[in-house]
Formats: structure tokens, sequence, C-alpha cells
């Protein structure tokens, strides 16, 4: 007989890396010991703890004289332990279930072991609700009624999906636990994917009880144990497949009930010590509540051991023995004494009852359990419960139905606490519950109907645990309930908020990168200034010695949002932290640090934007529902909602796991529709990918216009700009003159180019280089200035970030390319023996500086689009030259080697597998050389030493009938089935960007304007003459730019305040429209249809439970009738009563409710007459 214990050590990596390793399982769990039973106490054939004599060792057999034979076998004393041999993960065979995890452990087990384990190693989230169904249908015992099995399919697993909880059992295939399962399962087929994760049915079960537990048994760890499921419709004690986990209790006894009580008992008080929520972050410990149903004799002290740590229960009238009794105690037994202490072990202390009432409940346990021997233990337990009785809860299935049972479990769990805090709000801790358990409907319904005034101070806690665990649904009922977010939201908290990110997030991850930064960057510090150990700097250092989350602070979250969101916003958070905009990361570094170690009173200070606080929390963990509501509440809807679509997908483009990433793009387009669904024309820098949308807007379009022209009119003739090029000076400041400018020297450059190339490009030195390909040299040496300004000299982020954001255009890659071509030939045609190849080199870069002139065509509204489907055509023509190769290789060398057996040059071999089939596609087949009939005479050979000589080799004809076959599949394949494939491929893409041709239009446009707005107004090569103006207008006069305002406008008092008010209008008409298309939507229909027809249902059921109730009424009322008639009979018969008249006759007319009204008073008459 063996029992298990495990330690607190213990660890389990996934299954498939345990799989993938070298390493023996148990290295990753450390076993510790199990107990075999050492003394026999002999029942017969077999010992007291269940198992043969034969099973035991030597030393517990040898003799019945010696110490190892005892009168009473106990499992504490009469056990020793050894190393443990069943854990890891059951398959149940032949039941095609996910796998389960199970561990055989000994019921003196410390509860809070098992539950790290449950939790940390085996990925089952924590609970919001644990519910512990105990009760009979077991062996032996009365069968599990129908209704109880509908409330366990329709109301425990239902509302244990809804509030996400645990459902603990015996997990055995027998009684409530195969009920339970069954529930389960019906449950994970109807349901979807994502609420299946919220049930988790853990089965406890005696481990001497369990069929066929030797497949179990691995001292190594099982992953999986193949664990055989008997399909059978009668209830057995094997594990059942519906569960997720198996804690199997060894107390040393074998095929014997109840070990695992204790265990389970100890578990449960463990728990309820528990928050809810992440990292324990909840306003509550975890509810645990036990439900009893049926139940034998021996459940009674189960009941009493768990009221007396305070374990609410529910008690299900109706289901069987113990559940009867108990019902029964508590509806009709009076005691007269409020509740008190529950009495000590033995039924000592206090004051007892009366004799009387003792002598009832005696009666009432001998009628529900006749054949139990010890009847005043029994009296005993149901005396001790029924002083507990505050914490039962009893549920009729006559009275309330299993639709509601999460409301039953919300009110007994309720009610249980009243006793237990009674210092408590009743109305605080059911809103805690419904907050734990998500449920909103319930807080709603009961809460939150206006017959409660709720406080600031009642709502503070709850609303930190619906943040913090994402229930934005509750954030919004708080705030619309009385709670103000100006007083809620403080520094302080919303640090706290970051702090209580998942460790499994991004967000987590790169704040906790930057804290590591600042920790690094504080010892770096202290070790250049070499101070003392009790200086201010080494305080620091210690300070940041830990790299926990609660250290993040608001200067980690402004590094990462500048990280995000680049130059195109201010910095975060800078005011409330001191630190000055321009500040070198070092000096900002110190700064914080030494600010950390201070009182912090930025802390106490209310946060000035909570909802854009609250927003921007939010999207960095890609919360998509609460991030929609802090966007709704928040203030300038469109830099919000452009802000949100620029964080989301920079962190799209940093997670790793497919799921997030999607869902993180689906949020950000989320957030760029409602940019573009409110109409505005105020911009935010916030990244050109989101910039797209604002500019579909008519408005920005004229200003994009505006700016575009300067200060000259908009319709102002292109010929009229020519003759106003050197004599009006506003027209060298629009960045029309600069982008016409440039476009008139970049033809003169390419002229200049193909001059150079085709007539003036002498050989290397002395000879060459000529004046105009000086010219040309210094040409391109000014494109590389202002190819360098644009890197280094734009925006005020970081040169890495500048270098990436100039790298990410496509035309500044072109330009790169260019650039990078040119100096290579260049430097090649310097010297003699790379001359011709540098020649060759500027060949292929002049065909690349020409279509760096496609770039010009943006501006036109037709040509604009057509450079666009042209790039996306080009990926096209990539995937159709794969599928073409592939073709060209098998055609090429099968008809090389039919044609040819026999040939080893390379140039050939290239030439007549690649290029000669690729001619092929464009009609020019050498038909005198494939076809036999039509060869001409040639000198060849077949002689292997002529041909290696360079002879040419004869062509083979034996399978000439195959090669012309080849030919015709080939032709067939390449010129019919791919070239119409890439046709069609065309067609769709330029019919998909031709129906958004206008947007792409703007975009181009939009970026147009702004690379030409930023550039000097002077073209290359004159432009190196603007560039040192700004250099010294820039660094010697320190003279800022005037250009950068154009893009920004700074509005201020009324200005902002009409524009904040007009934002908002927009944005309440673009909500009302999406809540009105939702309403009048299939779905929502379906689920207004849905709720009707419950509703309908409800009532029939309620209808037809009052039928049967005026059915039991009326022939109650016909037994009246009758015993009346009867006893009118019989005093007719008599001489007691004499009558003047006749009895009255009950007409045939009179009306049923007129029988209901007299029901009464017949009913008493009738009992004072059978008295009499």
């Amino acid at each position: 007989s063996d029992r298990q214990k495990h330690r607190q050590t213990e660890t389990q990596t996934d299954r498939n890396t345990d799989r993938q390793t070298d390493r023996p399982q148990s290295e990753h769990i450390t076993p510790d010991r199990l107990s075999v039973c050492l003394s026999v106490c002999l029942n017969g054939a077999l010992c007291q703890c269940g198992g043969p004599r034969g099973t035991h060792g030597s030393n517990a057999t040898g003799d019945y004289f010696g110490a190892a034979i005892v009168s009473q076998w106990d499992s504490g004393q009469h056990s020793s332990e050894y190393p443990t041999d069943a854990f890891g993960e059951v398959e149940f065979t032949g039941a095609g279930r996910r796998h389960s995890h199970f561990l055989r452990l000994s019921r003196d087990t410390p509860p809070q072991i098992v539950f790290t384990l449950m939790t940390a190693h085996w990925g089952v989230p924590s609970p919001n609700l644990v519910v512990s169904v105990v009760g009979g249908g077991g062996e032996g015992q009365e069968k599990v009624k129908p209704w109880v099995r509908e409330v366990m399919r329709n109301g425990l697993v239902r509302a244990a999906q809804s509030t996400g909880a645990w459902i603990l059992t015996g997990g055995l295939r027998e009684g409530v636990g195969r009920c339970v399962g069954e529930a389960v399962r019906d449950h994970a087929a109807a349901a979807p994917s994502l609420s299946q994760k919220k049930v988790v049915a853990v089965g406890v079960a005696p481990w001497g009880l369990v069929h066929n537990r030797q497949q179990l048994v691995n001292a190594q760890g099982s992953f999986p144990a193949r664990y055989y499921v008997q399909n059978t419709s009668q209830d057995t004690c094997g594990l059942d497949s519906n569960y997720q986990a198996f804690l199997l209790v060894d107390d040393g006894t074998v095929g014997q009930r109840g070990g695992e009580t204790g265990f389970l008992s100890n578990l449960e008080d463990y728990i309820s010590h528990q928050r809810t929520g992440i990292w324990g972050s909840g306003s509550i410990e975890i509810p645990v509540l036990c439900m009893l149903i049926s139940g034998e004799a021996k459940m009674l002290q189960r009941v009493d051991h768990s009221l007396r740590k305070a374990i609410p229960w529910l008690v299900l009238g109706g289901s069987g023995p113990a559940a009867d009794l108990i019902t029964e105690i508590l509806e009709e037994v009076s005691l007269g004494s409020s509740p008190s202490s529950p009495l000590p072990e033995g039924g000592e202390g206090g004051e007892g009852p009366s004799t009387e009432l003792r002598d009832r409940v005696r009666e009432k346990v001998r009628r529900h359990f006749p054949a139990e021997a010890n009847l005043e233990k029994l009296v005993d337990w149901v005396l001790s419960i029924h002083k507990n009785r505050d914490l039962i809860t009893v549920f009729h299935q006559e009275q309330e139905g299993s639709d509601d049972f999460d409301t039953v479990l919300l009110k007994a769990l309720v009610q249980a606490s009243k006793r237990v805090a009674s210092h408590a709000s009743e109305y605080t801790e059911e809103l805690k519950l419904a907050v734990a358990w998500n449920r909103v409907d319930i807080a709603k319904s009961e809460l939150f109907n206006g017959d409660i005034h709720w406080k600031y101070e009642d709502l503070e806690d709850s609303m930190t645990d619906a943040l913090v665990n994402d229930k934005p649904q509750f954030v919004r009922l708080f705030c619309e309930n009385g709670l103000n977010i100006l007083h809620y939201l403080s520094y302080s908290r919303l640090e706290s908020l970051y702090r209580s990110l998942a460790d499994s997030s991004l967000a987590y991850t790169l704040l906790q990168r930057r804290l590591a930064e600042r920790q690094a960057a504080a010892t770096s510090l202290t070790q250049l200034d070499g101070a003392d150990p009790g200086s201010p700097v080494s305080a620091v250092t210690r300070l940041m010695g830990s790299a926990s989350a609660k250290e993040l602070c608001l200067y980690e979250v402004s590094r990462l949002l500048y990280d995000l969101l680049g130059d195109g916003c201010q910095p975060f958070y800078s005011a409330q932290l001191g630190l000055d905009p321009g500040a070198s990361t070092r000096r900002a570094i110190r700064h914080v640090n030494k600010l950390l170690l201070g009182d912090c009173l930025y802390r106490d200070q209310r946060c000035l934007s909570p909802w854009a606080s609250l927003f921007i929390w939010a999207v960095l963990q890609n919360r998509s529902e609460m991030a929609v509501y802090f966007w709704e509440m928040a203030s300038e809807s469109v830099l919000s909602a452009l802000s949100g679509c620029k964080i989301l997908r920079e962190l799209s483009k940093l997670e790793d796991e497919t799921e997030s990433k999607v869902s993180m793009k689906e949020l950000a387009q989320k957030f760029e529709n409602l940019a573009q669904g409110n109409s505005l024309w105020r911009v935010g820098s916030c990244g050109s990918g989101c910039v797209m949308t604002v500019c579909l807007c008519v408005a920005l379009q004229t200003l994009l216009s505006q700016i575009w022209w300067g200060d000259m009119e908009r319709n102002t003739k292109v010929w009229k700009l020519v003759f106003a090029f050197f004599r009006w000076r506003n027209f060298w400041f629009a960045p029309v003159t600069s982008f016409l400018g440039n476009v008139l020297m970049y033809f003169l450059f390419l002229c200049l180019f193909a001059y150079v190339l085709l007539v003036d490009f002498k050989g290397p030195p002395p000879k060459g280089p000529s004046i105009s390909e000086m010219v040309l040299y210094f040409w391109v040496f000014t494109m590389v200035c202002e190819e360098i300004r644009q890197t280094f000299f734009v925006g005020s982020t970081t040169v890495i970030q500048r270098m990436k954001t100039y790298i990410q255009d496509i035309w500044n890659k072109c330009d790169l390319t260019a650039i990078t071509v040119f100096a290579l030939a260049v430097a090649c045609r310097m010297f003699d023996e790379s001359y011709h190849f540098g020649r060759a080199l500027m060949a292929l870069d002049f065909m690349v500086f020409t279509l760096r002139l496609i770039h010009i065509f943006a501006i036109h509204k037709q040509l604009g689009p057509k450079i666009i489907i042209v790039s996306k055509m080009m990926k096209d023509v990539f995937f159709f030259l794969f599928f073409l190769f592939v073709w060209l290789m098998a055609y090429g060398v099968a008809n090389q080697a039919l044609l040819y057996s026999y040939d080893p040059r390379p140039s050939w071999i290239f030439r007549r597998v690649f290029y000669r089939p690729y001619l092929h596609i464009f009609g020019q087949i050498p038909i005198n050389e494939m076809d036999a009939d039509k060869l001409l005479e040639v000198e060849c050979t077949n002689n292997r030493t002529l041909i290696e000589g360079g002879m040419e080799p004869c062509m083979d004809g034996s399978y000439n009938w195959l090669v012309v076959l080849l030919l015709v599949v080939y032709l067939l394949v390449t010129n019919i089935l791919l070239i119409n494939l890439l046709i069609a491929m065309f067609s769709y893409t330029f019919s998909k960007v031709q129906d958004h041709s206008d947007t792409h239009w703007k975009f181009q446009r939009y970026n147009l304007i702004v690379e030409y707005h930023s550039r000097p107004c002077l073209a290359p090569p004159f432009i190196i003459l603007s560039h040192l103006h700004l250099f010294i207008k820039r660094f010697v006069r320190r003279i800022p730019s005037a250009k950068v305002k154009h893009f920004v406008l700074e509005l201020r008092g009324r200005a902002a305040s009409r524009l904040n008010t007009w934002e908002g209008l927009q944005k309440e008409n673009l909500l009302s429209a999406q809540n009105k298309r939702l309403r009048d939507s299939d779905t929502a229909r379906l689920k207004r249809t849905s709720v009707k027809v419950d509703t309908v249902l409800k009532q029939m059921s309620e209808i037809r439970d009052r039928d049967r109730r005026l059915r039991l009424l009326e022939s109650e009322v016909e037994f009246c009738s009758s015993a009346l008639s009867w006893l009118m009979e019989a005093l007719a018969e008599g001489n007691v009563i004499k009558s003047t008249r006749p009895p009255p006759m009950l007409s045939r007319g009179i009306r049923f409710n007129r029988l209901l009204t007299i029901y009464g008073r017949l009913t008493l008459l009738s009992k004072e007459t059978l008295r009499l």
C-alpha cells in the first residue's frame, strides 16, 4: 500500500521538451516518498488497509505475536515511506481526448505545493471560484437523479464557464464524478474553444480505489502514461477522460473510500485564502463552495469538518439521504439559539441542546439512515452542522431552476461572507464576487439597478481589479455609476498598473528591457565617478540592483513610447519627472535615479489626462475592448486613434507569436478605421503607416495643396512658373518649385550621364576622366550630400532611428543602390585591369538612375497609381519566374540528355539547358537542330577525345520522337498555362489597385509633398549652395527652421476648445452610426430573438409548474370535499347534531377560485373535526 509526497521544489517542463531531452524524467520532478504497510491487522483474509496478506512484506507478516501484528491499523503509524512512482501525464487510450496531468500524493501533502504545481507547472489557470462537488451515486449507493444531472449540465458547468471556476470531484466514472465529467464533455462539444479553457475539472480520488492504477506507475514519470478506458454504461472506478487533472491521494488503503477527504479539505481551505486575478491582484480571496449531492452517513462528518473551517456549502435538497437530512433539519428543526461558534470535537463545551430537541433530531437521523449503528455520533454531527447554518444554502429544484444556477452560487457565497466578515458590506462583497467572475449582468440586475447608492470608496478596489484583469464591461459600469476617473487615477496608481502587466506580454518584456538599461547605466555611472559606498550614486546602484517589475516607473514607459512613436510626439511624462526634453539619455537616467531616491512627489499628483493614459496602457497590452472604450472617453479622437495604430503596428513587428501579431494588426486597422470615420483634418505625426487614413480627408488635401504651392495661387500655369523662375523670390520657397527644379535638373543629369557614357568616356588616368565626366562626378557628389542630409539631419530621433526611417522608403533604397554602384564603377574605371568592368557597371548604373525618374509620376493622379501597380506586378513576376525556372530546367536537362549523349563544354551546356529553352517561349525554335528529319549536314564526331578537344558532337536521333513530344508539352505549359496565369495575376493586381487608385494617389502625393517641402529650393548640383547656407544658418547662427511649422498648427484657448468640441461631436456621430449598424445586424437580431425565446420558455416552465400545483391543489380540494361528505354523512346518521334543514349541495357552476378561497377554512375544519 503506497502513498506519495510532493516537494515544493518540484518542477516540470513541457512534455515535448521532456521527450527531446536525454535526461531522465526524475530530474524534472524530484519525487519524495511513499509508504508501505509494515503492520498487519487481519480482518479475515485481508488487512484492514484493504490489501491481501500476501502483498505485505515479511516484516509485516512475521508472526502473530510480534510488533508487526496490531489490533487496530492506522495509516499514519503503520506505514513507511519510499520514493514516488506515479506522476506525469495520462493518455486515455481510445478516448481521443487531450492528455491530462496526474499525481499520486500523500493525504498529508501540503496543499500549497499542489496548488503551485497545478498553476505554475501544469499551466492550469488560477480559479475565480472553486466548487467542490461531493456526494453519493457510487457503488452501493442511490443513483444520481435525472434533475441533478440537469443541474450539473445546465447549471454548474455553465456557471463554471462564466466564472472561470475549478470543479473538484472524485474524477472517477461513477456517481457524481461521472455526471460532472459528462457535463464538461457536453459543454466542450457545444462551447467555442476559447471558453473551454475556463472550465477546469479536477479529480481528487483515493489511489487505492482507482481501477487499473498500475498503468500509471513509472518511477521516472510518465509522459504520457497510456490508460485504457473501458467503454461501458455501468459505473466503474476508472479515471474519467473528461478531467484536466487528477490528484490521486494515497492513505495506505486499497479499495476503500474516504482516504482523500482530509487532503481535499486542506486544499479547499488553502485555496480559500489565495487571491483572485493575475499574480493575486484581485480584490477578494478565491471563493470556495462545497456542493452536497445525496451522500451517505459519513458525509455528515465531511460537512461538519469543512463548516468548522468556514467553508460555505450548497445543499441540493431532494437529491439523497444526507442532503435531504440537512435540508429537513435546517427547515423544520429550531434550536431556539442564535448562531454561535461551532462545538469542539466530541460535542463538549458550551451548553448543549435540550433532550427533547436531541430526540427529534435523532428520530430524523434514524429515518434517513436506519442501518447506521453509531447513531449518537451522527446526531452530534447534525447538531454541529446546524450551529453553522449561516454557511449553508439549500437549493430546491421545485422552487428554483438550473438556468440561474450561477446566481444561486453567488447568493450562497454572499450569505456565507456576511457571517465570516460581518463588518463588510453585503453589497460590496457581492460586487467583488461579480467582478471576480466577470458577471456584469448580475451586477447590473442585482447591484446597479438604482436601489443602492454607491460611494467612490466602495468601487475603488473593484475598479483596480477590473483594470488589471481585463474586464472592460465592469470598468464602463463603474465609471457610469459614481467612480470619478480624475480622482481615481494618480501617477502612483498608473505605475502600479504598469507593474501588474503579465510577464508573458510583449509590453512587459520591453519595459523590463528599458529598466535593465537604466540599471546598467546607473552602475556604469557609479564606476566612472568612483563613488563611495555611502554616496547617493552608490545608493542609486543599490536601488537598481533588482530587475523586479515593481521597480518600473514612468520613465521606462516614456522611453518605450518614444521608441515606438519616434519624434512625432512630445516625450510622455517629462513634466512629471522633471526631465528636459533635449537632455541626453545619461543625464535623464541620472536625474530619474536621483528622483526615485527622494519622496517622488509626482506620484501623489492626479493624472492630467487619465483617459489618454489608460488608453495607452490598454493599447500596449493589446486589449481591444478596453482600448476602444478608453478611446471613446478620451479627447483628441484622431490623434489617439493614430497613436494607437502606430503603437500596435510597431509592436506587431516585434511580436513573435502569430496569434498576438494578427490581433495587433487587426486592432491597429480598427483604430485606423476609427480615425478615418471621424473625417477630421487634424494630423498627428504617428508614422507613415497610419497617415494614409487621414490623407483621404478633403480638408487635409486642401491643406496639402496650400503647402505645395506656398504663397502662389494654386491655379498658376506651369509655363508661367518657368518664366518666373529667376524673377520671383517667393517662388523659391514653394515645394512645387523644388519639385520642378529637381525634375528639370534630373533630366539634364541623365543627358550628361548618357553623353559621358556614349561619347566622352575616356580611358583610365592619365587619359581620363574628361571634364564632362568630372562634372558628372561632382553632380553625383551633391546628390550624396543631399542623401546624407535626409538621413542624419531630418527629424529629432536617434541616428539609428533616422537611418531606419530613411532605408524604409523604396526610392531611398534606389538612390542608395545607384550611388553605391556609381562609386564602385568610378573606382574600377581608374585602373587598366578593371576599366572595362567599371564601364559596364557605369552602364548598368545609368539604368538605375533612369528608373529613379519614375518617382516624379507620383504627383500625377492617373500615373501615380500605376507606379504601385508596377511594383506589385514585379512580385507577381517573381513567382511566375519561379514556376518558369522549374519547367525550363526540367525540359532543358531532358532535351540536352536526349540530343547529345556526351558534350562536356560548360558554355554549350548552359546555352542548351537554359538559354535555348527560354528562347523557345518566344518562338525561336531551331528545328534543323532538333528534328532528325531536317538536320543539316555539319562536321561532327562521336569521339570523346575529339569532342573534348573542341569538335562539335553529333546529335543522337534514336529518341527524336521523345524530344518532339517534350517540346510540345513544354510549349503548351509555358506559352498557354504559365503565360495566362501571369496575365490573370496581372489583371487581379491591376483591378485591386485600380479600385483604390484615389487612395493610393493621395498617399503618394502626401509623401511627395512632405519630401520636397523639407528639401532645399535648389536642385543638384546647385544644391551645394543651399547646403552651405543651411549649415551656416543652423549650426553657426542657430536659427531654427520655419518650415517645420507648416505641418503643425498649435491651437490654444477658445480655438482648441472649439476643435475638441467638434471632434467630440464627430466621434459621437460615428459611434451612434456604429451602434445602429450593430443593433441592426443579423447577429444582434438573433441574440435578441434568443433572449426572447429563453424568456418565453421560462414563462412556459412557470406556467407548467403552476398548472402542476393547481392540479395538486385540486386533488387536495377533492380529498377535503370527500372527507367533509363522509363527515356529514356520519353526523347525519348519529344523534350528535340536530339539523333543522338539509345539507347544502355543491353547485356544478361554482367557480374554481371560490373553492380556493374556502380551501383554508375546510382544511382547518377537517383537522379540528378529526381531532375531536
